[in-house]
């Protein structure tokens, strides 16, 4: 049985196909990389098989078709659009039908998708072809209105089939969701003109390519009188996928993550197959400039085959503050650096001529920001760090100097203020206040710094000189001047800016600074070193969430809105704070409440939320008032346009790697690691982890870490006086690498005999460890009362922590 869909709308009607001789199938495809670009052999398989890819989201082949057919929609009471019934799509079985004007069929392929649509389908007239059942009462009746139909005269206007695309239910329907950049409505759709009756296969044009949906609406345009009883049969529908273009396997994933919680584990996932549909050919950019109707993905992004940009359906353009979130992620899982250099190189190539950077690549080339200028400079400091590419980076050098030169020559000189950055390129995150004194962009100062002082040191003094002295000389005072003039002590949050009558206080400044370090009682503070300074700026961030049951963080410098981008950031503080539950909470609210969403891809992850003052939960009208609105500030059109698979909001999936699992690199190409798990479920109310799993490569090798705490065996530690009670980690990483593993002990053992080390046996490789390192990490709970330090060279290490017997 097949779905027919009438021309006044979606219904659970059916119409049949009972004779067409022929049925289509789908044609073997061999080619494995998109369209003429090389293939990257690294990627011709996944680098940790195991079964933990059954959660890779990826196609096993480049050309797929969609999964089902939508029947019936249905709009809830919070006037969300959503699909109640399906029919799976088997383009084997008798075709499907769209007869008469506005008759469509709306296909599922049950993920964000994207690339060019292949079509074969039969043109017919409604005498050439038998619809419906048997029933022959009325055959004569059709019969005389078919003759009648085929002997009109044509029509000069011809008929059509169009295509419309959307990556929400929400907007299913013969227009596709906005994507253009006009702010003026949706898109529209493209048309296949039917020439003749017959046979025929459409291809899209490559200039129409639609970079991310997950809804195709096929449906017939034929109102002149010429085209009465015209009838398509849809005999096949594919998709060739146009991401991750170099990749001869889409599942060749060169990192992974297992836990035992399911929710993270597809977070994780979304995350990795998120960053896949932005990895995309460089000739597929947005058109610019921008068209007022229709859409076009044409533009050159830069140099290579691949190249990493914002959004699969918008803006298909390099955006470096995207990156500062999107790189880490990417690293630990799909491993893709080559669209990371390509992206970067695009704005080392378009670097202006006073050294700073555009805000955005070609061909939209944005200018004006002074906090994506850094943007750049830190995801090159990303880049090197994890590839050790440093002749890329000696390319590079003069530009990323001129650059420094251009933002510190902002720094204020006056004596008050001496050395706090006047941003004057207020462009930005879409955040309302910009410029001036404001302290993001000191905390971001600072990382720039910060990063700067590492890469001059990875490319040596002859390179350099004294760069890398000067630059950590200023980080350091920049990081006094900044807690000296914009941290409010009798909040515990960083004000929106320098001046003490600001009463904002950004969730942007407050995240990036426990994230890039600035409340550190040093610049060198080991991980396991969390001051009170950086717990109370945790703590205080609470304030921003919606509340107890709506655990959202509404950011003050953009009211109303939930920002998965800066929320990533807040995310990773929380870790890094050891308010391990609090980070974990986050992440299954603001993306496992994104990934539970009807409406939504259910595979990748969205650009933002605006609080939906009705209900107080989350709806896409995200920036409505803040420029996606279009000239009325229109919250409908803002959602059509909110892309649905954005890299920068793919934050958890670098953070379950490094805390929850717990790996992660610290020189170059992992030559040092880290190792520090973080389980949670302290008591909080919030689920801890039992164990976890997962890896990823450098140029180096493979990095693989594992670990199971035996008191998660019924969900919680609550039982944490157990005899029993232990932490197991297996750790494997390249030999000519050295590490520090940092494991928790609260929860292990009693907490008045962590300290000494005499309750606690540490065995590492089945040696026991005399007086361990035990190291304070602030007593504040039973799971951040002590931890355990051990430096270890690289290669197979297992230790074990345990509670000593009486």
């Amino acid at each position: 049985m097949v779905v027919g869909i009438g021309s006044h709308g979606l219904s659970k009607a059916y119409v049949l196909v009972a004779v067409l001789s022929q049925v289509f199938g789908v044609k073997a495809d061999t080619r494995k990389c998109w369209k003429d670009t090389p293939c990257d052999s690294r990627f011709d398989e996944t680098a940790f098989p195991g079964p933990w890819e059954d959660s890779i989201l990826a196609a096993a082949t480049r050309t797929i078709t969609p999964r089902s057919v939508v029947e019936t929609l249905t709009k809830t009471v919070n006037g969300d659009l959503i699909p109640t019934s399906r029919a799976p799509y088997d383009p084997t079985k008798v075709p499907l039908v769209l007869a008469g004007n506005g008759s469509q069929v709306v296909f599922d392929f049950g993920q964000e998708v994207g690339g060019l649509v292949t079509l074969i389908y039969t043109v017919s007239r409604n005498d050439e072809i038998h619809i419906g059942g048997d029933d022959d009462d009325d055959d004569d009746d059709d019969a005389e209105n078919r003759d009648h139909s085929t002997r009109d005269a044509p029509t000069s206007r011809k008929a059509r089939i169009g295509l419309a695309f959307s990556e929400s239910s929400d907007f299913i329907g013969q227009w596709s969701d906005a994507s253009n950049g006009a702010f003026q409505g949706p898109d529209g759709a493209i048309y296949a003109e039917i020439d003749e009756p017959g046979e025929t296969t459409y291809t899209m044009p490559d200039a129409s390519l639609r970079g991310g949906f997950r809804y195709l609406t096929v449906f017939l345009e034929a109102d002149g009188d010429g085209n009465a009883g015209l009838v398509a049969a849809l005999h096949n529908v594919t998709l060739d996928i146009a991401f991750q273009p170099t990749w001869p396997n889409l599942r060749a994933y060169q990192g992974y993550f297992d836990c035992d919680d399911p929710l993270l584990n597809r977070i994780w996932y979304a995350g990795a197959y998120t960053l896949q549909t932005n990895a995309v050919p460089p000739t597929t950019g947005r058109h610019v400039p921008f068209l007022k109707t229709g859409w076009a993905n044409d533009g050159l992004l830069g140099p290579g085959h691949t190249i990493l940009v914002d959004g699969a359906k918008r803006d298909r353009a390099v955006w470096p503050g995207d990156m500062g979130v999107a790189v880490p992620s990417l690293f630990v899982s799909t491993g893709d650096m080559e669209s990371v250099k390509n992206a970067l190189q695009t704005m080392y190539d378009n670097q202006n001529p006073d050294g700073s950077f555009p805000e955005a690549g070609p061909p939209l080339l944005q200018q004006g920001s002074d906090t994506y200028h850094m943007w750049t400079m830190i995801g090159t400091y990303n880049y090197v760090l994890y590839t050790n590419d440093t002749t890329f980076l000696a390319r590079n050098w003069a530009g990323y100097q001129r650059a420094m030169s251009f933002i510190t020559a902002k720094q204020v000189q006056v004596d008050s203020k001496r050395g706090l950055l006047n941003a004057t390129g207020v462009r930005d995150w879409a955040r309302l206040n910009v410029g001036g004194n404001m302290t993001e962009a000191q905390v971001i100062l600072y990382q720039t710094l910060t990063t700067g002082t590492q890469l001059g040191t990875w490319l040596g003094t002859n390179a350099t000189g004294n760069t890398s002295t000067v630059w950590a000389a200023a980080a350091e005072h920049l990081r006094n001047i900044t807690l000296a003039t914009c941290y409010d002590p009798q909040v515990g949050l960083f004000r929106d800016n320098a001046l003490p009558s600001s009463k904002i206080y950004p969730q942007d400044a407050n995240a990036l600074a426990l994230a890039f370090g600035m409340t550190s009682s040093s610049v060198t503070a080991v991980s396991y070193d969390v001051d009170t300074f950086s717990v109370n700026i945790s703590d205080n961030l609470v304030r921003n969430w919606q509340s107890a049951a709506n655990p959202y963080p509404v950011t003050p410098e953009l009211p109303g809105h939930v920002s998965p981008f800066i929320s990533s950031w807040e995310v990773r503080g929380h870790f890094l704070a050891r308010e391990t539950d609090r980070a974990l909470k986050l992440v299954r609210s603001v993306w496992g409440g994104y990934l539970d969403r009807l409406d939504g891809s259910q595979s990748s992850l969205v650009e933002g939320h605006v609080i939906d003052p009705g209900s107080e939960g989350l709806s896409f009208g995200y920036r409505w008032n803040r420029g996606y609105g279009g000239a009325h500030n229109d919250t409908a059109v803002a959602a059509s346009y909110t892309s649905h698979s954005h890299g920068w909001s793919a934050g958890p999936t670098s953070a379950l790697t490094e805390f929850v699992l717990g790996l992660s690199v610290t020189g170059v190409a992992g030559s040092t690691w880290q190792f520090a798990p973080q389980m949670g479920g302290r008591g909080s109310g919030t689920k801890g982890i039992g164990r976890a799993e997962g890896g990823f490569i450098t140029p180096l090798g493979k990095f693989q870490a594992s670990w199971v705490c035996s008191c998660f065996a019924n969900g919680t530690c609550d039982d944490i006086g157990k005899s029993d009670n232990s932490f197991e980690a297996t750790v494997n990483t390249p030999q000519n690498t050295s590490g520090v593993i940092i494991l928790p002990i609260a929860g292990i053992v009693e907490k008045d005999a962590m300290k000494s080390g005499a309750a606690v046996r540490v065995v590492l490789n089945n040696f026991v460890i005399q007086n361990p390192q035990i190291e304070d990490v602030g007593n504040r709970g039973k799971d951040k009362a002590s931890v355990a330090v051990l430096h270890v060279q690289g290669g197979s290490n297992t230790v074990k922590i345990s509670r000593v017997l009486d």
